[in-house]
């Protein structure tokens, strides 16, 4: 077996910064909802688990995607999510389902002792700014309580509008708009 040098810490972080700045990508997030702002709904629940949300492969993608005119959907490689999406808008719909509920809940793996009273799937079918000048999300989340309660299901069609002129950083505030829109009927819908 042959062994591999190690490398310094100081040399590997120089090799790291130096591939970071051959590349000209921009990186969008999403930006964050103060919690004074949003609205409060009590949940049945104490503890939720939100499951990796279930994205489509464009939108999982670390490209940002749009619909084009002719009905197609085009991403450009130079522009980019700071964060893997799945990643991304599971811990986002974790975190503001926390505000709006203030119910324990944390993203999968489950990080407590005690199981999760209910868990949260969310399969996406179309998240995608489109050429209209919306961006949508579409889908349908579950709640499955861990105690044999019945559970909810629900479909979800929301539509948020793209603000001008329509770049990444317009569909990266839409997109969280959207996944607001998402926690709130969750909130309202699947966890009263």
């Amino acid at each position: 077996m042959t062994k591999l040098p190690k490398l310094r810490p100081a040399l590997l972080l120089a090799a790291t910064l130096a591939l970071a700045a051959c590349g000209n990508e921009r990186l969008f997030t999403a930006p964050v909802f103060p919690e004074a702002g949003l609205e409060r709904v009590p949940s049945q629940f104490r503890t939720l688990e939100v499951q990796d949300v279930s994205l489509p492969d464009y939108a999982a993608s670390g490209q940002i995607p749009a619909r084009q005119a002719d009905g197609s959907v085009k991403s450009s490689r130079s522009v980019l999510w700071a964060d893997e999406p799945t990643r991304a808008v599971t811990l986002e719909l974790a975190r503001l389902l926390r505000q709006i509920t203030a119910t324990e809940v944390a993203a999968e793996p489950w990080p407590y002792f005690d199981s999760a009273q209910a868990q949260l799937q969310v399969r996406v079918e179309s998240m995608l700014a489109e050429g209209d000048g919306s961006f949508r999300l579409t889908g349908q989340y579950f709640v499955a309580p861990t105690d044999g309660r019945r559970g909810r299901s629900d479909d979800f069609m929301i539509a948020v509008p793209v603000s001008a002129p329509g770049g990444p950083s317009e569909i990266a505030d839409a997109r969280s708009q959207a996944v607001l829109a998402l926690a709130r009927q969750i909130a309202r819908g699947g966890l009263r």
